[in-house]
C-alpha cells in the first residue's frame, strides 16, 4: 500500500466485550463508506487499538455485498477486540500510525472504555495539529453510556435473558421440590440495565422472576433471606435474579468470592454472587437451590438477537461515517428516541469527553420502591427495544381429577 498516493481513507476498530450485533455496525460503515463516494480504502484493525499500535489492519474495501450480509448477522468481533489501556505516548504513537498508513478517519466501536480510548485520540491529534477525525460508535450490553437513549448490543442481551429468565423458571417449576429455589446470574457491570430485562417476560405477580437484586442497591443479607422465605412460602418456589456485581451494606461485591482480577481498566472480573447467595439459602434456610449462569451467551447468542438491535447498530455504524466525512471527530454517535406513539429511534452525537469513563445507572423511576422489582417504565422504555414480542407461554393451572 502506498499512503502518499492513495485517497480518503477510513480505519474502523472493535473494542470492549464482543455483542450479538456489533458486527452490524462495522457493516454500516462499509456500506456508508461505499455509498459516500469520497473514501478510497477501508481498513479494519486488528484486536481494536493493538492493531493500531502494532500496525496491523485488514482491508475490507473488496468484501462482497452478499458477505456483508452474513457479516451483519455474525456474532462477536469479526475483527478480534481487546481491553487495553493507552499508556503515555499510545495515543499519540496510534495517531502517527495511523497517518502513515494515509488514514483520515478512524472509527471506534465499544463503550466507556472505548470513549475513554477514541477521546484521548482525538486530544492527540489536535494538539499534533492532525485533523484526523475520530468518532465511537456505541456498543455495550450494559446500556450504561451517559448521552444516548440505549445501547446497540443491549436490546438483544435483553432479549436473551428474557427468555432464558422464563425457560429456566420454567423448569424450576416443574419440580419445585427438586430445587425450590433458583437464582440466576446476570452481567452489566455497575449497572442495572440487563438485571432488570430479565423480568420483561413477567406478567402475572406470581411470575418469575420473583426478585431482582440490582447493583445500585445494597443486598442485605437478612431482608435477602426474609424476601426468599416468603416467597418459597406463598408459592413454593423462588426464582431470583441478581448482578453479578452486586454489593453487601458495606460495599463489598458478593462476587469477591470468585474474583479473577481485573481487567486493563481496573474493572474487578467478579464470578461468584450466585454462588454466594445458594449457599445462603442452603445453610440459613435449609432449602435445596442452585444457580444459572447464561455467561458469554447473553452478550452474543445469535438465537435471540433483536432485529430492532441489528438495524440500529447498522443505523449507528452509517451514521458514524457521516459523522466524519461532515468533519466531526471527538464525538460518539447516540441514538435519541423519537417522541409520540409507537417506536422510533434518529441519531445524533455527543461529546466524548461527557462519556469516557462514565457510567448511567438504571434510573429509580424504572424500579419499584423495594428495589426488587420492574415499572410499568422501564416495560416501556425496553420492551421495543427486543425486537418481536416475547413468546406466550402458559401453565396448567386446576382443581386435580383423582380417581
Amino acid at each position: 500500500m502506498d499512503p502518499a498516493n492513495s485517497g480518503k481513507r477510513l480505519v474502523i476498530g472493535q473494542s470492549g466485550g464482543a455483542t450479538a450485533v456489533i458486527n452490524a455496525s462495522l457493516v454500516g460503515a462499509i456500506r456508508a463508506a461505499h455509498d459516500a463516494g469520497a473514501i478510497d480504502g477501508i481498513y479494519g484493525a486488528r484486536y481494536g487499538i493493538e492493531g493500531v499500535l502494532g500496525r496491523q489492519v485488514l482491508d475490507l474495501q473488496g468484501i462482497r455485498d452478499d458477505d456483508l450480509d452474513a457479516l451483519a448477522c455474525t456474532p462477536s468481533a469479526a475483527l478480534g477486540s481487546c481491553r487495553y489501556r493507552l499508556r503515555a505516548g499510545d495515543a499519540e504513537r496510534a495517531v502517527e500510525n495511523l497517518r502513515a498508513l494515509g488514514a483520515d478517519y478512524f472509527l471506534y466501536i465499544g463503550g466507556n472504555d472505548s470513549a475513554d480510548t477514541a477521546h484521548q485520540m482525538a486530544l492527540a491529534a489536535q494538539a499534533m495539529n492532525d485533523d484526523l477525525r475520530i468518532i465511537c460508535v456505541p456498543k455495550t450490553i450494559d446500556n450504561d453510556l451517559p448521552e444516548t437513549d440505549h445501547c446497540p448490543g443491549y436490546g438483544s442481551a435483553a432479549r436473551f435473558l428474557a427468555l432464558a429468565v422464563q425457560d429456566s423458571a420454567l423448569c424450576t417449576l416443574s419440580m419445585p421440590s427438586h430445587y425450590p429455589v433458583k437464582i440466576i446470574e446476570v452481567m452489566g457491570r455497575d449497572a442495572g440495565w440487563l438485571a432488570a430485562a430479565a423480568a420483561l417476560g413477567k406478567t402475572r405477580e406470581e411470575d418469575p422472576p420473583h426478585l431482582l437484586y440490582l447493583p445500585e442497591r445494597p443486598l442485605r443479607r437478612e431482608e435477602f433471606l426474609d424476601d426468599v422465605r416468603t416467597v418459597h412460602a406463598a408459592l413454593g418456589y423462588a426464582v431470583v435474579v441478581v448482578a453479578e456485581t452486586v454489593r453487601d451494606e458495606n460495599g463489598r461485591p458478593l462476587g469477591e468470592v470468585g474474583h479473577q482480577g481485573e481487567d486493563a481498566f481496573g474493572h474487578r472480573l467478579l464470578s461468584g454472587a450466585a454462588q454466594y447467595l445458594v449457599s445462603l439459602v442452603r445453610e440459613e434456610l435449609g432449602l435445596r437451590a442452585r444457580y444459572d449462569k447464561p455467561g458469554d451467551l447473553q452478550r452474543m447468542s445469535s438465537a435471540c438477537v433483536s432485529t430492532t438491535d441489528r438495524a440500529e447498530a447498522e443505523l449507528v455504524g452509517r451514521a458514524a461515517v457521516r459523522a466524519a466525512l461532515d468533519g466531526a471527530t471527538d464525538k460518539m454517535v447516540t441514538l435519541v428516541r423519537r417522541p409520540g406513539p409507537g417506536y422510533a429511534c434518529a441519531t445524533g452525537l455527543a461529546d466524548l469527553e461527557r462519556i469516557a469513563n462514565t457510567q448511567r445507572p438504571l434510573p429509580d423511576t424504572f424500579v419499584t420502591a423495594n428495589g426488587k422489582a420492574i415499572t410499568q417504565a422501564f416495560r416501556d422504555y425496553a420492551l421495543p427495544l427486543i425486537g418481536e414480542p416475547l413468546p406466550r407461554y402458559i401453565t396448567l393451572d386446576g382443581t386435580p381429577v383423582t380417581w
